[in-house]
Formats: structure tokens, sequence, C-alpha cells
């Protein structure tokens, strides 16, 4: 029964609910301890941007508790049965600034630019640190927005200079290099195990827009599938980006179903299935990978970081290698498919595999982008660095505290 019928409407005045609505709820007073409020504005649908940090949190939540403020319920609902993290629900912006005004909230944490961090980042006493949900070198992990938050955490010079070739007066001081501390983690394999040699293709999806568009998926995707099952002796598994299998757009749609029924065909009496993987952790798929094939996207760069000595492809559907190759540092030290070079894809992929001529490449731009640093370092620079500014930001708070009593007192 509807609720907006006749019969639904006429129902809640019966049962004593006329005029009420369920937007009609207030937060007051709630105290939620916590030292570092991470908070995730956007719905469900995004929830891997916040899901791939969870382990991370749970580390620093060991010195500083976490909460995890969320503005769409459907968001926490996702995310609730994957971390032990605490969770709050503030649908409205009153509710919002109620819940940081009744509570001692230090640093508050941003994973993406979702335009409704604005009104958390009106709440002054926070430190606001933008952490981003990947390293990549899409158009958008650069933004004006970030000029918005107190530190922007990077991962390393790449990133330096990404921020430095697009924005104009920006303050660099706000630029902390961190690493990528999600790539610290261990996780449980989700391949199993393999005599054959295993190529991935992971494209990304879409964007929101042209110029954020760097999916290869409707320009080459069916034509890369097909060079990777004709390879000999090899499992071929298809990652795509978490948005793909809903994805509005007809040509992305059309191409993955296209992929799909194409290596559902091509498993017919075969003893050891080729893999899609809609879904799935592409972190915890990395190890059993002998290859990668992919977009410019973070899903190569965190190949790149965890495993440098091995082939990574890298795809342009703008056709245009000295723009990829200034905009994408990585296009430098592996090969390209693109329009031109797309119908040599069997031929450039197994040269890759098994003349592999760009590892000493790889590992010099793993340096440009991630820095010296060793597996653990990332996350010990990550929790120290939120301490510090915690630390720093309760200082500033006795003594803004200190100067506010005292011009107080003066008044009297």
């Amino acid at each position: 029964m509807a609720v907006s019928s006749p019969t639904g409407i006429w129902l809640r005045n019966w049962m004593g609910l006329r005029g009420a609505s369920r937007s009609n709820h207030e937060i007051h007073g709630i105290s939620v301890p916590a030292d570092v409020v991470v908070y995730f504005s956007d719905v469900a649908a995004k929830a891997y941007q916040l899901e791939q940090w969870l382990p991370v949190l749970e580390r620093l939540n060991r010195d500083h508790k976490v909460l995890l403020v969320f503005r769409k319920v459907g968001a926490l609902r996702e995310l609730r049965r994957r971390t032990s993290l605490s969770m709050i629900f503030a649908r409205r912006f009153d509710d919002l600034m109620e819940l940081f005004d009744a509570n001692d909230y230090s640093l508050g944490i941003y994973v993406n630019n979702g335009v409704n961090n604005f009104q958390s980042l009106t709440f002054a006493r926070m430190v606001h640190v933008h952490v981003n949900h990947g390293e990549s070198d899409k158009l958008s992990m650069v933004s004006n927005q970030v000029k918005a938050y107190d530190k922007v955490f990077i991962a390393g010079p790449a990133a330096l200079e990404r921020h430095r070739s697009v924005l104009l007066d920006f303050d660099e001081s706000k630029l902390v290099m961190v690493g990528r501390p999600q790539l610290d983690l261990g996780y449980p394999p989700e391949l199993e195990p393999s005599a054959l040699r295993t190529v991935m293709y992971a494209p990304t999806w879409e964007g929101e827009n042209e110029s954020n568009n760097y999916t290869s998926l409707d320009v080459y995707g069916r034509q890369i599938v097909d060079a990777l099952l004709a390879l000999p002796d090899t499992r071929v598994v298809y990652k795509p980006h978490p948005r793909v299998a809903s994805s509005p757009n007809r040509d992305v749609a059309q191409a993955h179903e296209e992929i799909v029924q194409a290596i559902e065909e091509a498993n017919i009496d075969r003893q050891t299935p080729h893999i899609v993987s809609e879904q799935g952790n592409i972190l915890a798929m990395f190890g059993g990978v002998d290859g990668l094939v992919t977009d410019v996207s973070s899903v190569g760069l965190d190949f790149l970081y965890l495993y440098p000595e091995r082939p990574l492809v890298l795809t342009d559907r703008r056709t245009d290698r000295p723009c990829l190759e200034r905009d994408a540092p990585v296009a430098r030290s592996c090969p390209v498919i693109d329009g031109d070079s797309v119908n040599e894809a069997y031929g450039l992929i197994s040269a890759a595999l098994e003349q592999d001529k760009s590892s000493a490449e790889r590992a010099e731009v793993r340096r440009f982008y991630f820095g010296d640093l060793a597996k653990g370092d990332s996350t010990d620079i990550f929790v120290s660095t939120v301490h510090d500014l915690i630390t720093e930001r309760r200082k500033k708070l006795v003594n803004h505290q200190f100067h506010a009593s005292a011009g107080e007192a003066a008044d009297e």
C-alpha cells in the first residue's frame, strides 16, 4: 500500500500521523565521541570511494577514534557490514552542525570532492584534510576545490607536479606526501591459482563528462579482449570499474555485454575458465596477475606500485601520444593501445608479456609517482601525519579559546 495513495493518507491520519514527514527528525546534543570524522556525502553507488580507505581508517582508529559521517542513509547501509568503525547518518545541514557542535572532533577526512563537502567545511574547529580515493592522472584528480581544505594528502612527486601545472594561485604548503596507504595492506587472494599465465583487462568507467572520459571499453574493449583470448596458455580476467555494469552510456554498456558474452563462449569446454569479475577487490587480485591492460586510472598506478616488475599496457582513447605522455607520465614506460595500434593489439600485448623491455623505465616512473616508499611506509606516514595535525589543532584551539575568554572577561 503506497503511503501517497488516498488509502495510505487516510491510514496515516487514522494512526495520528497527520502532517508528519519521514524527514521530520532532528539531532540535538548527541555525544558521539571521536577524534577524526570521515565525511561522506554521496550516494551508495559511490561507496567504493570510501570502501578502499576502510582498512587504513581501522588502523588509524587504534590511535585516534574514527567516526564515519554519512549524508545519504543508503551509503551507510552499503558499508556498515564491511567495517567495525562507528557510523552516523546526518541528513540535514542543521543535524550535521549540531553533531559537530556537541562533540570534540579535531580532524575531518574527505575521500572525494562531493559538492556537499562544503557544508562540513563550514565547521571551523576541525582541520579539514582531503585524501581523494586513488592516485591517477585523470583530470578529476586535480580540482580548484582543493583550495578549500586545510591539507591535501597526495601520493608523491607526480601529484605535486599535477597540482602545480593545473592550479593557479594555489598554496603548495597544503600538499602533504603520504604515499598510498591502501597499498600497504594485505588482502586474501581473490583469484584461484593457475598454471596458466593470467592477464587482466581492467577498464575504467566513462566519467561524468567527456574531459574525464578515459575508458577504452567503447572504442577498443572488444578488440583488446579478443586479443587476450587468442593468447596461448593464458587465463583472461576481465575486471571493469564497478560502475561499468550499470553504465547509462549505451556504447559502454553494449561493449561490456559483448565482452562478457565473448568470455562465456570462450569458456565452453575450457578446463581453466576465463573470469569476469564485476565486483571484487582488484587489489586482492593483483597478486595472481602476470600482466595488466588498463586505462588511465588509479588501477594501472596501483599495479605499478605493487608489481613494477610485471608488464603494464596502457590505453589511450584519444590517440594523442604526446598529450598522453604529458598528462600521464606512466605512458612513457609502457606500450600503448590507441587508434593507431589497436589492430596490432595481439602482437603488442604478446611482446610486452614475453619480451618485457620496459622494466627499468617502470621502476623509475614508480619513484616519480610514489617516491622511494617501501610497503608499510605509507601507512606509518599517514597515521603520524594525522596525529601531528590533531595535536597541532588542539593546541591552536586552546589558545583560541583562551583569547576568546579573555575578550569576554574584558567586556564584563
